[in-house]
């Protein structure tokens, strides 16, 4: 086969492959990746990294290895994806702390409201290389068999909306159902300030805004953006009291059955493509897509620091009991190793 005959023959392969999930002219090496978010990189971290991520290894492997994007969660819940990346049913997947919880709770950790100053410090924490990302990734991978790609904030700090009113006060949360992450410390957060915690699934969480299942939600500005929550939710309140992460993992097996060449290009571009995904969230927060864009359709109030304050001392402590109470000696070692790498990078 000629040079030119072949390199028809991959690029037949990848579009074919987007399009009905198979062909008879496949790569040698397909990975399949699942994200929850869609898959315009100009949208959300996730579909910045796995744009980023498809393009340099296909590029980089001369389409020795094609990458196939799955957004929208539309493989299954995160926890389940996780799962059939554990099970070798697809090879990579993206995910919330939520899904990863179910496989790995010490995940929980990062839930302590307030933890974080800011971003900056939130970057150089939350990353496989840090002090506390080595640690924490190390034992992820030791308690699931999985590998780990890559670990970045899950779109910058939390705030919180509903469709009763503004909170500015712990008074203007009680009695508000407030969806979660199916976490026990999300649930802790939202019950020390006095809300009704409701663990849903990323899946159903717009529909359940809509017919009032709950009245309102907790996620960083870019995620309430391209969830469209502004439709129907009309109130949003900038509380940044958390900061969570999304953890890229794949298939062990699959990864250690790589050529030498190949896994050292999917790590490269594992790490190129998580800063992409650091990079993005930033963009989006500070552009017409993310705050500006909500304000059209909601009503935005920001929490005075003398009220944040009340709101940690109420919440710190719930969840700091939480963690220790259901995570024992291990819990309290893993976050105090987060929170004296936040002190040394401060």
């Amino acid at each position: 086969m000629s040079f030119i005959n072949k390199g028809l023959r991959l690029g037949v392969a990848v579009i074919a492959a987007g399009i009905i999930g198979s062909s008879a002219f496949a790569a040698d090496v397909t990975i399949r990746i699942s994200q929850l978010n869609k898959d315009d990189p100009f949208a959300s971290s996730m579909g910045a990294m796995v744009a980023v991520f498809q393009s340099l290894v296909e590029s980089a492997s001369n389409g020795e290895i094609e990458v196939l994007d799955f957004p929208n969660g539309q493989l299954g819940k995160d926890n389940e994806v996780i799962q059939q990346v554990r099970d070798g049913i697809i090879q990579s997947t993206i995910s919330s702390s939520g899904g990863m919880a179910q496989h790995y709770p010490l995940v929980g950790v990062f839930d302590v409201p307030f933890a974080f100053p800011n971003i900056a410090v939130a970057s150089q924490v939350i990353r496989p290389e840090s002090d506390f990302g080595q640690k924490f990734l190390g034992d992820l991978e030791d308690k699931t068999g999985l590998k780990v790609l890559g670990m970045i904030d899950a779109s910058g700090f939390f705030a919180i909306t509903n469709s009763k009113g503004p909170i500015e006060t712990l008074e203007d949360m009680q009695g508000l159902r407030i969806r979660t992450m199916t976490l026990p410390t999300h649930e802790a957060i939202i019950s020390s300030i006095g809300g009704q915690p409701t663990a849903l699934p990323w899946a159903e969480v717009y529909t359940a805004l809509q017919t009032g299942v709950v009245d309102g939600q907790m996620n960083p500005i870019p995620v309430i953006t391209i969830a469209n929550f502004g439709e129907v939710q009309d109130y949003l309140s900038i509380t940044n009291h958390l900061i969570t992460p999304f953890i890229w993992t794949m298939n062990q097996s699959f990864y250690d059955g790589l050529s030498a060449e190949h896994r050292a290009i999917v790590d490269w571009a594992a790490d190129v493509a998580s800063e992409a995904g650091r990079g993005m969230a930033r963009v989006i927060e500070a552009s017409d897509r993310g705050l500006p864009s909500l304000g059209e359709s909601m009503q935005v109030n920001v929490v005075a620091p003398e009220e944040m304050a009340k709101f940690a001392a109420a919440a710190q402590p719930a969840v700091t009991a939480l963690i220790a109470e259901k995570f024992g000696d291990e819990g309290t070692a893993m976050l105090d190793a987060l929170l004296a790498n936040i002190e040394a990078v401060k």
